[in-house]
């Protein structure tokens, strides 16, 4: 890249930077001391503007990188994601998001704790919530690395580096230093230049192509090298047994990691009321729904245009496709317009990975907080010193994240997502299902539940291709793959469900009629809700 793009791109990043840390400073004046400042933002937040800042926070590096990469490498095979992320939101609406608001206070153990023994619960939930959350941020820290890595010429090793360690510590800042508050604005103002970006890039696309949506898909099946196989199923998930049974089990990843994504739980707790939350998630399933229908359009721009084996010679993940594709569409490398479209693009595309990791790391740094660390001082920890604890713990899981971000870096950004989803599905779903509609289920059956599902979804993932035995895996020149699918979800998600399951019906303890009955009569009404 130019020194051109170079200079532009970095001024925008800088800017965006700049003017997210003084949102984050204006914000927070005088309110770090509160729990329910720092954790919730005060829960005062209108639907609409929680609508945006869920669409902010689930909108990431994975959707408009990611996504839009596999569309281009892979064609039909791609979509799976868009239609996954998508659909996903329904299981959000219709069976969590009002019961998790009434429920709880800050994070998902306070929804199971409510009627169980809270210390093991408590333990057990926030260990799979910061699990997941870090598997989330470090898909974001490999998209930053492959965006920078491009601006800067694509030098590899040391641009990525450099950038995984800088994402670490503004994520850091962001969250010790403003809380929910700050992170809040701060997606909203991120889901508005993301939305804005794919709405310009997505008419160039079409305006390309005089608005034939036929000619754009055939130009891309021409370029991609496999002909009318681009734009069916089977490119990628087809074949033999292990690539079908991989799809279904990306499939149900996708669709019901969502609803146990500890960073979208939490988002449920900034509004006031429960059909607040409600109307929240119809405002982000509009915007969202929006998003990843232009994601399709940019992905087959990307192939139609630049080409796959561009794409692949920039970044073999396809990480980089978009912001080449701006660069096509601006007047090619070298023109100023080609410059400016490409300088907006990458800073929109950091934008979204700085906002997306603050979200993560907040809801990891509660879980560590307010359920592993006042767990243990349940009775004698202050409020002000579980803020102190989640601030600390923001910069602790900062490390760990850049650490595997580095380690990761080679892989695509929406395929790490998928893995996140995977052990969000196996550990947190079943506990939470259980908790909302199971008379019967007991403190056991949660905590067999959530580590049921949370060690089989770990243990299969280091088992997998994706980390050993395949020239693509983080450690290529190693063999100890026993696990032949790449996504755990097929087999993980069932085993969650069913230790929760075998964990109740063992128990010698019954459940708590009564604390069943009052959250039962809570997640309905609303009745004593925090």
């Amino acid at each position: 890249m130019t020194g051109e793009h170079q200079t532009l791109a970095l001024v925008l990043f800088g800017v965006f930077v700049a003017v997210t840390l003084a949102i984050t400073s204006w914000v927070s004046r005088g309110r770090r001391g509160s729990a329910v400042e720092f954790y919730a933002g005060g829960r005062l937040f209108s639907p609409m503007e929680n609508g945006f800042a869920i669409a902010g926070d689930y909108m990431s590096a994975a959707s408009f990188l990611g996504i839009s990469g596999l569309i281009a490498l892979f064609g039909y095979d791609g979509l799976l994601y868009s239609v996954g992320f998508l659909v996903a939101w329904l299981v959000v609406l219709f069976l969590v998001a009002e019961l998790v608001r009434n429920c709880g206070r800050f994070t998902l153990a306070d929804v199971v704790a409510a009627r169980m023994r809270e210390r093991p619960v408590r333990i057990a939930a926030g260990t799979s919530s910061v699990t997941v959350s870090v598997l989330y941020l470090v898909a974001q820290m490999v998209g930053a690395g492959s965006l920078v890595a491009l601006l800067l010429g694509g030098t590899g090793a040391a641009a990525q580096t450099w950038t995984v360690i800088a994402v670490g510590a503004l994520m850091v800042v962001y969250v010790s230093w403003g809380g929910m508050r700050a992170t809040t604005w701060i997606q909203i103002v991120k889901a508005v230049l993301l939305l804005g970006g794919a709405v310009t890039l997505t008419a160039l696309v079409l305006v390309r192509f005089h608005g034939d949506v036929d000619r754009l898909l055939r130009t891309a099946a021409d370029r991609s090298g496999h002909g009318t196989a681009f734009l069916a199923p089977g490119l990628t998930y087809g074949g033999d047994w292990t690539a079908r049974l991989d799809f279904i089990s990306l499939g149900l990843a996708l669709v019901l990691g969502t609803a146990g994504l500890p960073h979208i739980l939490s988002r449920f707790y900034t509004v006031p009321t429960a059909r607040a939350a409600r109307r929240s998630v119809v405002w982000s399933i509009a915007l969202i729904g929006g998003f990843y229908l232009m994601t399709i359009v940019l992905g087959f721009g990307a192939a139609a245009i630049v080409g796959p084996q561009a794409v692949r010679a920039s970044n073999t993940a396809g990480n980089t496709a978009v912001p080449l594709l701006a660069l096509d569409l601006g007047g090619g490398a070298g023109s100023t317009g080609g410059t400016v479209l490409f300088a907006v693009v990458a800073a929109v595309a950091f934008a979204t990975i700085l906002a997306v990791v603050a979200g993560v790391t907040l809801a990891s740094s509660a879980s560590v907080a307010h359920d592993l660390y006042a767990s243990l001082r349940r009775g004698r920890g202050e409020p002000r010193g579980e803020v102190a604890v989640a601030r600390a713990a923001a910069a602790g899981i900062g490390v760990v994240a850049i650490a595997l971000g580095l380690l990761a870096r080679d892989l695509n950004v929406a395929f790490l997502v998928g893995l996140a989803f995977a052990v969000a599905a196996s550990a947190n779903l079943p506990v939470l299902l259980y908790s909302l509609f199971w008379r019967r289920f007991t403190t056991r059956g949660a905590v067999w539940a959530v580590y049921g599902g949370l060690v089989p979804a770990v243990a299969l993932v280091l088992l997998s291709p994706v980390v050993s035995g395949s020239p693509d895996a983080l450690f290529p020149h190693a063999d100890f793959q026993c696990f032949p699918l790449q996504n755990p979800g097929l087999v993980s998600i069932p085993l969650g469900f069913l230790a929760g399951w075998l964990g109740t019906v063992t128990s010698t303890e019954p459940p708590d009629a009564a604390k069943h009955a009052e959250t039962e009569v809570r997640s309905l009404t609303g009745a004593g809700a925090a």
